[in-house]
């Protein structure tokens, strides 16, 4: 039987997708070291995690019989994809079902900030009345800058638009504006203009200290800070001392360098205790909404594979889909390096013996090869024996149609 091991707790629709699929669920609350995840994956084929845990080379090597990583998340930074790769584990996102989720919360705070309400309801909280129009404004009229103009950025600009605010972005990579934003050509020009600069980046090592001390000091004196993407892009102590300044007038922080395994674990941060800082543990896509959709999606992504061999969407594999004929009886999946002539050496031995070809798809990502062949007719043992001491065969595996293959 297939097992699959989720960590982190990601929604538990998950688990009846793969109980339809005859999975069997093991769930481990919170993140596991690397140590812990070794031992934890013992049997495992498939394992889920979100953001906290860490899938490194030596876990993969650990566990050959691995076949796929479902990130119910929309990062896969906190996975060696090079690793995974290299020993034939397919992984998988979800890069869009929690976008509403963060940029709803990205508005929230947009506002939240630029009224003081984190301010006005300490004080309070504190027993002091202070009615007062100071430093409160309208986001009508406000320039947003946005720092990356991916699938978030998109439609945080669209909604800060409806809302009557300019948005200006910078993305190093072309993108399309939407609407009335404007692209600027440096981080710099973005910084000076923007009241309000929100970083919706990936998680690129390039991304690494984006933000630090020299950016900070480059926004407009009174702007505010927001940050959803992740947390080793910003340093903290440069942010706080910014804030202490006065020369940043607020802050919003979701994601953190260094994050606890677990809830209930302790917390520390320069911004602890800064009233007009909003302090969210790491749940910018978590609403019921998006992490249903989530659980749905990856748990489905997952179940094609395992059933298919179905790589559509995969983040590290060619993505590929094979519709199956009425006389399909088995599918050879095989990941495999990129050589020249695997296929020809491939479709010499099914003729060699005799193997009734139905239908055959390949594609290559750099040095990473996915081929799935349909067959009518069994091959004998001795054929999948000389297929798999291919020197250039990672992975294979066949997949036989006792029900209807997804299409």
């Amino acid at each position: 039987m297939t097992r699959a091991l989720l960590l982190e707790d990601p929604h538990t629709d998950a688990d009846k997708i793969f109980a339809a699929q005859g999975i069997e669920v093991i769930r481990h609350h919170g993140a596991l070291d690397e140590d812990e995840l070794i031992s934890a994956l013992e049997g495992v084929n498939i394992v889920g995690i979100r953001s906290k845990t860490n899938l490194t080379k030596k876990v993969f090597d650990a566990h050959p019989q691995l076949r796929a990583v479902g990130a119910f998340c929309i990062g896969t930074n906190q996975i060696d994809l090079a690793a995974a790769t290299s020993s034939g584990v397919a992984v998988f996102n979800a890069p869009y079902s929690n976008t509403r989720s963060v940029v709803e919360l990205a508005i929230a705070e947009i506002i939240a900030l630029t009224r003081r309400l984190t301010v006005r309801n300490s004080k309070l909280h504190r027993g002091i009345w202070d009615k007062s129009a100071a430093g409160s404004h309208e986001v009508r009229g406000r320039t947003l800058g946005i720092v990356g103009y991916g699938n978030i950025g998109t439609q945080l600009s669209v909604l800060a638009e409806a809302l009557g605010m300019q948005v200006v972005f910078y993305d190093i990579a072309e993108r399309l504006a939407l609407g009335n934003a404007r692209r600027v050509a440096t981080l710099e020009e973005l910084l000076a203009i923007s009241d309000i600069v929100s970083l919706h980046v990936d998680g690129a090592a390039t991304n690494q200290s984006l933000f630090g001390a020299k950016q900070f000091a480059a926004m407009k004196p009174g702007s505010l800070f927001i940050n959803l993407s992740r947390g080793f892009v910003t340093d903290l102590e440069a942010l706080s001392a910014a804030l202490e300044s006065g020369h940043i007038a607020g802050a919003a922080v979701d994601v953190f360098p260094t994050e606890p395994k677990q809830n209930g674990d302790p917390f520390d941060s320069p911004l602890v205790g800064m009233e007009n800082v909003i302090l969210t543990p790491h749940v910018g896509g978590s609403t019921m909404e998006a992490q249903i959709d989530i659980a749905h999606f990856v748990a489905a992504k997952l179940c094609d594979y395992e059933r298919a061999a179905t790589t559509e969407m995969s983040v590290n594999l060619p993505n590929l889909v094979l519709q199956p004929t009425d006389t399909s009886r088995f599918r050879l999946a095989l990941i495999h390096r990129n050589t020249p002539g695997v296929l020809a050496t491939l479709n010499q031995l099914f003729a060699t013996y005799g193997a009734n070809i139905d239908g055959q798809i390949l594609s290559t990502i750099e040095d990473t090869g996915y081929v799935l062949t349909d067959l009518s007719t069994p091959l004998p043992e001795s054929a999948l024996e000389a297929i798999g001491k291919l020197d250039e065969i990672i992975r294979m595996r066949v997949v036989e149609r006792t029900s209807p293959i997804p299409s």
